[in-house]
């Protein structure tokens, strides 16, 4: 307990510093190392860091995925773009596969490529919503992370005092069909709390509290898929935590296994204008 206590106060401390850089390249360096350290975890796991050139051009593609905004921002190396790096990419899996078919199977191929697209994927939402000007900016980094994590504290305690009903016991066997609802609404009042003390502090924008709820009760629900796959990719490979980056934590992706669809969700809707008006 001691530890996760300190990880989290670590952990709150670097969200703190990256919100308040979320307009300098400090937030794009986070959120890149991030994204390598994800994608390393998930090769470690898998077995796939022993094909050290596709597991070195996944982490190097994650790393500037991230970072090139920075200078697109300057106007700087605008010719070089996600779509050229993803080519890049692809094209070094593929000539990796054709001149190591007999070691390094189609499956290996498709498994590390499908790692290394989706979780830059998800973590470039995270980065443009980041590059959102001013309280905006970090509120809509703010909301998204809120509605990603927190769902899990509502669901604790639901399921700690009212759990009768095993949600999911071959994956994972502490969830209760008690938790997950107590998870969901918690999580659309969360939204609804933290979004009234944006809404009270600045006069940038005017949410839309209605929608706001249901948005929170519906990341809740993305989050625990996200959480039950990683566990059961967790449960099939036969390891406890992905890493040890965050003693009684884990690695990134147990404590990132819910952003990866949450963020991409939470995204579309603020690009959308259906949560700000």
């Amino acid at each position: 307990m001691k530890q996760r206590i300190i990880s989290s106060a670590v952990a709150i401390s670097l969200a703190i510093v990256m919100l308040l850089l979320h307009e300098t390249f400090v937030f794009n360096l986070l959120i890149g190392m991030i994204s390598v350290l994800a994608i390393a975890e998930l090769f470690r796991a898998t077995n796939h860091l022993q094909f050290t050139i596709p597991a070195l051009a996944s982490c190097v593609y994650a790393f500037l995925n991230a970072f090139m905004y920075v200078f697109h921002k300057h106007g700087w190396l605008t010719f070089f773009n996600g779509r050229l790096l993803m080519g890049a990419l692809c094209l070094t899996m593929f000539v990796f596969y054709l001149k190591n078919y007999k070691t390094f199977s189609y499956k290996n191929l498709f498994l590390m490529l499908g790692i290394a697209i989706l979780i830059p994927y998800s973590f470039d939402t995270v980065i443009l919503m980041g590059m959102v000007p001013g309280s905006r900016g970090v509120y809509m980094v703010t909301i998204t992370l809120c509605a990603a994590w927190l769902a899990d504290s509502g669901a604790y305690f639901a399921g700690t005092f009212l759990g009768k009903h095993k949600l999911c016991p071959e994956i994972s066997p502490k969830k209760t069909v008690e938790g997950l609802i107590g998870g969901v609404v918690s999580n659309g009042i969360i939204m609804l709390i933290v979004t009234l003390f944006f809404d009270l502090a600045t006069d940038t924008f005017e949410p839309r509290y209605i929608v706001l709820f249901i948005v929170g009760c519906t990341a809740a629900l993305l989050g625990l898929i996200g959480d039950l796959t990683a566990s059961e990719i967790k449960r099939q490979v036969g390891i406890k935590d992905y890493g040890k980056i965050m003693p009684g934590h884990g690695g990134v992706m147990d404590r990132f296994d819910s952003v990866l669809l949450v963020a991409p969700f939470m995204y579309y809707l603020f690009q959308q204008g259906a949560l700000l008006k």
